[in-house]
């Protein structure tokens, strides 16, 4: 069965919610890649702003992205991205079975 919103196409649930609502998620979750300290700010911002503008218009709507807001760390540290680390070569372990042994 497809979910279509106002033209749009939902594949998955939180697409379906985004569209019906009118609300993006990422908003008041916070990105799932992690962010810097300096975009959770401006995000946070912004959120707020919505989170107003949503207590006039549509208050149900303003309840619903505050328990988003409350599912995402806000006090805690931001995600920080971590670097890759380079794999480490590790030599092949000989089992004491596969190894022959002359008599």
């Amino acid at each position: 069965m497809k979910f279509i919103v106002a033209g749009h196409e939902a594949v998955t649930a939180s697409e379906f919610t985004e569209l019906a609502l009118g609300i993006d998620l990422e908003l008041f979750t916070g990105p799932a890649g992690g962010e810097s300290e300096r975009e959770r700010a401006a995000r946070l911002d912004v959120a707020r702003e919505v989170l107003a503008e949503l207590h006039l218009s549509a208050p149900e709507l303003a309840e619903f992205a505050e328990s988003l807001l409350r599912t995402s760390p806000l006090s805690g540290r931001p995600v920080v991205r971590r670097s890759r680390r380079k794999p480490v070569r590790r030599p092949a372990r000989l089992s004491s079975q596969s190894v022959g042994v002359a008599a």
